[in-house]
Formats: C-alpha cells, structure tokens, sequence
C-alpha cells in the first residue's frame, strides 16, 4: 500500500521537479488552461512525451519555486515568467522548436456544450435545416425569435440564426436549445498566451513570422531611417548611398551646365548632342 504523502512533503517535491526543470530547460511556454479537463490534459502530455513537459500548479506556489530557485543559483531570468502567472496558466517547458509544439498543443481541442453562464469565445450560429424534433417544440423556438416550419411532421429551421455573440454569456433558453439540438458549439484546449526563451519574453504571434516576413520587416525600418536621415541631412549608413547618388547628380548638373569635363560628363555630353541632333532630324520630318 502506498504511503499518503503529506501537503509539505508534495510541496517540497514539487519544488524539487520545478527547479529540476528550470535548470534543464531554457524555453516555457505559458498556456491558459481554462475549461481544459484532466482526461485532456493527460492526452495533451502524451502528445507531448519526449521533448516537453506540461507543469501545472498554483501560481503561489511556482512563484515561490522561482524565486527561490532565483536566489540560490543567481540567474533572474526565470523571474520574467513570474509576472505572466495569472490566471488558470500552465508551463510547457520543452526543448523542441517552440512553433512546433504550439501547434502540437493545439490539435488537443475538444468540443463542449453550451453551459449556462458561459462566456462565448465565439459566434453561435444555428443552422437551417431539420431539427428532428416534433412541432409541439414549436414554440421554444419562438421565445428565441427563430424563424421555423413544420415539415414531414418535425420542425425546420428557414434561415441561419446568430443566436450568440462572441463575449455575451450564455442564458438559459440558448443552452438548453444546442442541447436539444446535440450542438456543441465550443471548444476548448491549452491555449498559449506567452513565449519565455532564453530570458526574453514575447507574444506567441511571433512565431508566425517567417524570413520573408522579418526581410520586409527590416527593409522597412532601414527605408525609414534612410528617408528621416535624407529630410533632416544627417549622414548614416542606411542614407549614404542616396546622400553619395545626390551629390553625384549635383556634381554632373554642373559639369553639364558648364566647362567643366571629366570623362562620364563628358560620354554624357555626347549622348546629349546625339539625343538633340535626333529631336531635330524629327521635327524636320514632320514640318
């Protein structure tokens, strides 16, 4: 028979398996865990099995692990992960690419119903069609304003019906229609809300950019300094060139404009004649 554990007992191995992980990894992502079961969760960790770890636990408590973990090592920063503790959070520490495994998280959603008091993450639309139920339901569906027929002797939805929006709670009389019409419009999943990696943090959004995506990034911002360092004629490097390519223009106006020569405005001054002896020999043909 195994021995109970007591709660300081498990709050001293739980401290152990924390500081263990903080020491192996260098990569967390913080995942929201709201309306996520433990039957879930266990399939989550599985899915998981082999390069990341799923730490749940009270945000007290990790607080405290981290900060003791902090102190006795001297490395601060894991601290950063304190401040992103709130709410129903868990840890994934891995060392895997970190948009892999978010997207490993995400293919563990499961569908839920409807329960009252809900607050909607989405749109609820209820489709057109045949409900299977008998007419003397009719009048349910009156009371939420949606329009129906009697066919073949069951009721039938005319026309689509937005029957919640995203952010209102759900009543009584909306859940207990999906219910009745075995729709389960909702479904939740470990849901990650920040990225740690080694000491920095960021939006899990940053995993989507691509080299394309931070090449236009760059050229952008370097196109930015180069035009606010041509207005204001202070000298850097992303300005240089256009600074040298408009010295230069300014150089060959003069040369062309007057006496001076050297050899490109001078091969320039060649095309120039070409170009009018041309414009002349035209208008000559059209007179």
């Amino acid at each position: 028979m195994a021995i109970k554990r007591t709660k300081a007992e498990k709050k001293i191995a739980y401290d152990q398996k924390l500081c263990q992980l903080l020491e192996e990894y260098t990569k967390v992502l913080i995942a929201v865990a709201d309306n996520v079961g433990s039957k879930q969760l266990q399939e989550i960790r599985k899915g998981l099995r082999g390069d990341s770890i799923v730490l749940m636990g009270k945000n007290t408590l990790i607080r405290r692990c981290i900060k003791v973990h902090s102190e006795k090592t001297g490395n601060k920063d894991f601290l950063e992960l304190s401040n992103l503790l709130v709410g129903n959070v868990g840890l994934i520490f891995t060392k895997g690419d970190l948009k892999e495994v978010r997207e490993e998280v995400a293919k563990y959603k499961v569908g839920a119903p409807a329960r009252v008091g809900l607050v909607a993450p989405v749109d609820v639309v209820v489709p057109p069609g045949n409900t299977g139920l008998d007419p003397s339901q009719t009048s349910f569906f009156q009371v939420l304003n949606i329009p129906t027929k009697i066919n073949k002797g069951t009721v039938e939805i005319t026309i689509p019906v937005e029957l919640i929006k995203k952010g209102d709670k759900v009543g009584s009389s909306e859940s207990a229609l999906l219910a009745k019409l075995g729709i389960r419009p909702f479904s939740y999943g470990l849901v990650i809300c920040n990225v740690y990696d080694s000491g920095s943090v960021f939006s899990p959004e940053v995993l989507d950019l691509t080299e394309e995506d931070l090449m236009d990034k760059f050229a952008s911002g370097v196109s930015m300094v180069a035009s606010l360092s041509l207005a204001i004629s202070y000298p850097t490097m992303a300005a240089a060139p256009h600074m040298f390519l408009n010295a230069y223009k300014n150089v060959l106006a003069v040369a062309l404009e007057t006496d001076y020569s050297y050899d490109h405005a001078d091969k320039i001054k060649e095309y120039l004649k070409v170009i009018l002896v041309l414009q002349c020999s035209v208008r000559t043909m059209i007179s």
